[in-house]
């Protein structure tokens, strides 16, 4: 019997000036690619969606579900994508999973420290910092996503903590002089691999836990409180 091709995910992530997709058949990565936008998302992101199917010889049509990074990261950035999103789901009768961003760029992190934070720019010099701990050997959410600067993230840190994400050279500087307690992630370990949202969502479409896409909207932050942490329980 000729075993039928897996249904295919395609995996958008705007979150912030860092953009990826992926396209995944719950076997293998058929193609992924990431870039630095200069808030250039509303005119680069169907072109290279287009092109990254084209490349893998995937069609609209062969999609089977759609998976996107909620956020939190920049209002404009998560709009557009999330919009784009939303409307191939609708279109084509797509399921939809939406996926905290800071919860994908954890899952590809190896198991370093008792702790981790995931890190990405919040815009203001500050930034969203998740804090995550081992469950059955993956990381899980610890805690509320919080909005600190650098100085206050290496300050809050007294342990040690694999910090991975988003860090501009001289932020990698203030935190690499807490050498007990901080580990570093290098920057291409930093990097939001589209791959693995394209793979988390796949899990949650298999289990039945797709979202609706007329109520799915992006998580923003608020700079007066912390939010929480872990919002769609990956």
């Amino acid at each position: 019997m000729t075993r039928s091709r897996p249904q295919i995910v395609l995996a958008i992530d705007t979150s912030t000036r860092l953009v990826g997709l992926a396209v995944y058949d719950g076997v293998q990565v058929l193609g992924e690619m990431s870039w630095v936008s200069h808030d250039h998302h509303t005119v680069e992101l169907a072109p290279a969606i287009a092109g990254l199917l084209a490349r893998c010889g995937v069609n609209a049509v062969d999609l089977g579900a759609l998976g996107v990074a909620l956020g939190p990261g920049s209002f404009t950035g998560l709009r557009i994508g999330l919009a784009l999103a939303k409307g191939m789901a609708l279109a084509q009768n797509l399921p939809i999973v939406g996926l905290p961003s800071l919860d994908v760029l954890a899952a590809s992190q190896p198991v370093e420290a008792p702790l981790l934070a995931a890190v990405l720019r919040a815009g203001r010099g500050r930034l969203a910092v998740g804090w995550y701990q081992v469950q059955k050997g993956a990381w899980k959410p610890a805690g509320r996503i919080e909005v600190l600067t650098p100085e206050a993230l290496a300050e809050r840190i007294q342990e040690p903590t694999w910090v991975c994400g988003e860090l501009d050279d001289e932020e990698r500087r203030l935190l690499g002089r807490k050498r007990k307690n901080v580990l570093l992630a290098s920057p291409a370990q930093a990097v939001r691999r589209p791959s693995f949202l394209a793979e988390l969502a796949w899990r949650r479409w298999q289990a039945g836990q797709v979202d609706d896409p007329a109520l799915l909207s992006p998580v923003y932050l608020h700079y007066n409180e912390p939010i929480p942490g872990g919002i769609t329980g990956t």
